[in-house]
């Protein structure tokens, strides 16, 4: 494992982290805690995997409590990253199903509530990396939240704080309105076959000196080998959600993408990985862990061959193809909700 680090945060980060969605979630088909709890420990036993993102919505709190249980002893050792801005909290009458968003709060009172809160769950004193889930332009430009983390921050509850765009691709303009506004840290997302708008954030982040996590590295399984266009995925499933068009237009793309892999020392999964690398600013890539063998493979990306300047030239004549432009389409039909900034 390989290592970078994010300004006010000691414990460098591994250049893998692990999403805890993948295990806390069925969106990704693991529904056994066990198992969830063992990935999770051997991340940071067997492959040094030190950077640990979660949520506080993921489960309605479950993902905070499962990393707890998994990494107990292993504190000092670890960065913890959580997000907050959903109100997990609401009654189960005004809760969402599935992939619908619930209720945003952004007001002073309610942050402070869902920090204390995963304080508890996480069972730890500091939040490493606290970062606004999904938050909107009006979030973002919003003084009385920054002024609320500054305040948490200066109170040794949070050590950094951040902004996580979504829910799917796009936000542009909300991630370089969050780096004007100097967040120490945007998550995004980015991979071979989705770089707009991760093209522009990358080069702002690295203009500005804003670290950046990139998620979704894989595409939804079309770049680490797991997706089957004959297999149906349960409607749970976070691939079920990705238009049927985009995911044939991304196959025909990884046919093309076979010169970084094929006779190398990488898997496609691995190069995937080292694609994100390849940018100073992406400090840590999140890879969606669900067993034992691809949290091996995936942990084992840093170790392998960089990717060349002549790769990287060739990506990019790809995505200035006209196959791209299949694949420069929205991720998803998900729906957008106003968020309120002081409504609680």
């Amino acid at each position: 494992m390989k290592y970078r680090n994010i300004p006010g945060i000691d414990t460098p980060i591994s250049e893998v982290g692990f999403g805890v969605w993948s295990v806390a979630t069925p969106w990704w088909g693991v529904r056994d805690d066990k198992l969830g709890k063992r990935l999770l420990r051997a991340a940071y036993e067997e492959y040094g995997i030190t950077f640990f993102d979660t949520g506080d919505v993921y489960g309605q709190g479950k993902g905070e409590t499962m990393l707890a249980e998994a990494l107990e002893g292993l504190r000092d050792k670890v960065v913890i990253a959580t997000k907050f801005g959903y109100d997990i909290y609401a009654k189960r009458g005004d809760r969402h199903g599935g992939h619908s968003e619930l209720p945003q709060y952004w007001d002073p009172d309610f942050i402070r509530k869902a920090c204390e809160e995963s304080l508890r769950r996480l069972k730890t004193d500091t939040i490493d990396l606290y970062q606004m889930h999904n938050a909107r332009m009006e979030v973002i430009q919003s003084d009385v939240v920054l002024e609320t983390l500054e305040r948490l921050k200066e109170e040794g509850k949070i050590r950094t704080y951040g902004v996580a765009l979504g829910p799917d691709i796009g936000w542009r303009d909300e991630g370089l309105a969050a780096m004007d506004r100097k967040v120490d840290m945007v998550q995004i997302i980015n991979n071979l076959l989705e770089q707009d708008p991760a093209r522009d954030l990358i080069r702002a982040a690295e203009e500005k000196g804003v670290s950046l996590v990139a998620r979704v590295p894989h595409a939804s399984g079309l770049l680490d080998g797991t997706y089957d266009p004959d297999r149906h995925f349960d409607k749970t499933d976070h691939r079920n959600h990705r238009p049927i068009k985009w995911m044939q237009a991304g196959l025909e793309a990884v046919r093309k993408l076979r010169f970084l892999y094929e006779g190398t020392d990488r898997t496609i999964g691995q190069a995937a990985i080292l694609f994100n690398l390849a940018f100073p600013a992406i400090k840590s890539v999140l890879p969606n862990i669900t067993s034992e063998e691809n949290l091996r493979e995936f942990a084992q990306a840093p170790d392998k061959t960089p990717l060349s300047e002549e790769e990287m030239r060739r990506i990019e004549e790809l995505w200035t193809s006209e196959l791209a432009e299949k694949l420069k389409q929205p991720f998803s039909n998900s729906k957008v909700k106003p968020t309120p900034v002081a409504a609680k």
